[in-house]
């Protein structure tokens, strides 16, 4: 291996997807308990345009490159991996590389009849996911959920996986066209909101127990509109603001529990028993074709800016994916 590897830096520091370039960096050497991995693929998510723009540092220790999860080979073993597995990786940084390096519990094996392009595609969302809807929110099989941008990587995920559990989907999208995608994907109930507001759907559909909200702003007054008794709220972002208005009579007559995380802070045991968790719940509803990855298109690695804008133009269903080599 050579000692130098192609990464993604951000030029400047932060900046737009053109500050996004390739540099030249020393290869990662794996520290006690982490694998280094031969990256063939690299996630693209949300938080790396936060990271890009400054809002999202990476957490001690991690990488200042880019990138939360990766997929490829391992070729310096620590704990149950050997030299040749195939694993994909939930990552603190440094994904958008040829070489990474991550604690051997945060790797999972890659499910059988997927690719590299589509495992490298599933670590960051199904943590997500799993985490905030299952953990935190409690969803069981037989309540409803509500999930905004249908369409994208966490909105993608969050169907199926919700489906794969037995329970009921309302998705929310911005357009017809990705309406009907959500649909496709398993959704029970599909919103164009350009067209339709979400709250009066729910509400004629029985209302919903968990929201998975990415959006914030004015969509939390309808989302505790459209609660049931006893119903969670679940932030992971706040794109349409991050401030909210809260009657707390409201939140008071409907008992509801409003709540949030984000997952790259996390310490490094609990992203490990999360890990645990995935591996055991989620990768046999893989296994069974009942969750399948969307990868909406990729990118060569040098091409990491326009992958970039091409998330942030919204017109993307699942996933963004770069390659390696």
């Amino acid at each position: 291996m050579a000692e130098t590897m192609t990464a993604i830096a951000v030029e400047g520091g932060k900046g737009p997807a053109e500050a996004l370039k390739p540099v030249q960096i020393d290869r990662p050497q794996p520290s006690a308990g982490q694998i280094l991995i031969k990256v063939a693929a690299a996630g693209i998510n949300r938080p790396d345009i936060l990271q890009r723009m400054g809002g999202y540092p990476p957490p001690p220790g991690a990488p200042e490159t880019m990138g939360l999860e990766v997929a490829g080979e391992v070729v310096e073993a620590a704990g149950r991996w050997r030299a040749g597995d195939r694993v994909c990786a939930l990552l603190g940084g440094g994904g958008y590389a040829e070489y990474a390096v991550v604690d051997a519990r945060h790797a999972l094996p890659i499910p059988d009849g997927l690719d590299l392009v589509q495992a490298a595609s599933l670590p960051e969302t199904v943590f997500t996911v799993y985490a905030n809807v299952f953990e935190h929110g409690a969803l069981k099989a037989g309540e409803t959920l509500m999930v905004h941008g249908a369409t994208s990587g966490i909105g993608v995920t969050a169907i199926q996986m919700a489906k794969a559990a037995g329970a009921r989907v309302i998705a929310t999208a911005r357009g017809a066209d990705k309406a009907q995608a959500a649909r496709g994907l398993g959704a029970d109930v599909a919103v164009d909101v350009t067209a339709e507001d979400f709250a009066e759907v729910a509400k004629r559909e029985g209302g919903v127990d968990v929201v998975l909200d990415m959006v914030g702003g004015d969509y939390f007054a309808k989302e505790l509109d459209a609660l049931k008794t006893g119903g969670r709220i679940v932030f992971i972002a706040s794109l349409g603001g991050g401030e909210v208005a809260l009657q707390i009579w409201r939140l008071m007559q409907k008992r509801a529990v409003v709540t949030g995380s984000t997952l790259r802070p996390r310490p490094a045991d609990e992203k490990a028993r999360l890990a645990a968790e995935v591996e055991r719940v989620v990768w046999p509803w893989i296994a069974a074709g009942k969750v399948k990855p969307q990868v909406d298109r990729t990118f060569p690695l040098t091409q990491a800016a326009q992958a970039h804008a091409h998330l942030e133009s919204g017109s993307h269903l699942g996933k963004i994916v770069l390659t390696v080599g």
